[in-house]
């Protein structure tokens, strides 16, 4: 590992010890745990994240759903139209605003997150085991200060 303090200004710190790669492979690690409960389920990583945004924030806009799920605004028009096919979802006009979109979960969109749940909750619980759950708890208060440090443009 290569020692910070000696380090001249212009080296850059092997990829491995980056923050945007350790969190890359970080991410690609628990989720290679989520993987194969979703793809049994049919559906993808970007439309559980829309769903499980739905299920906590109830109806809510097509910006505000984006920018909560980490789902760039092209990709979430063609994902709401497939999880609208599927009948997990409704999307409209807001009548206050015909200019913003509005989504909701419909009942069967409840019923398939409730019947995911507890598979998600046993891996959930065995990354806990796992890892520990204070240091899992501790881990996710310091991603949340170091979001809230950063500027962040969106």
């Amino acid at each position: 590992m290569t020692d910070q303090k000696h380090r001249s200004p212009a080296s850059l710190a092997e990829t491995g010890r980056t923050l945007p790669i350790s969190l890359l492979r970080a991410r690609e690690a628990v989720m290679d745990q989520f993987r194969p409960m979703l793809s049994a389920h049919d559906i993808t990583e970007q439309q559980w994240r829309v769903l499980r945004v739905l299920q906590e924030a109830g109806v809510t806009d097509a910006s505000h759903l984006a920018q909560r799920a980490c789902i760039l605004a092209p990709s979430l028009t063609r994902m709401l139209k497939a999880l609208e096919a599927r009948g997990l979802i409704t999307t409209g006009r807001d009548p206050q605003d015909r200019r913003r979109w509005i989504i909701d979960l419909t009942e069967a969109g409840k019923t398939f997150i409730a019947g995911i749940t507890p598979q998600s909750r046993k891996i959930y619980d065995q990354i806990e085991e796992r890892y520990g759950a204070e240091r899992l708890s501790r881990l996710l208060d310091e991603l949340e200060a170091l979001q809230a440090a950063l500027p962040h443009g969106g």
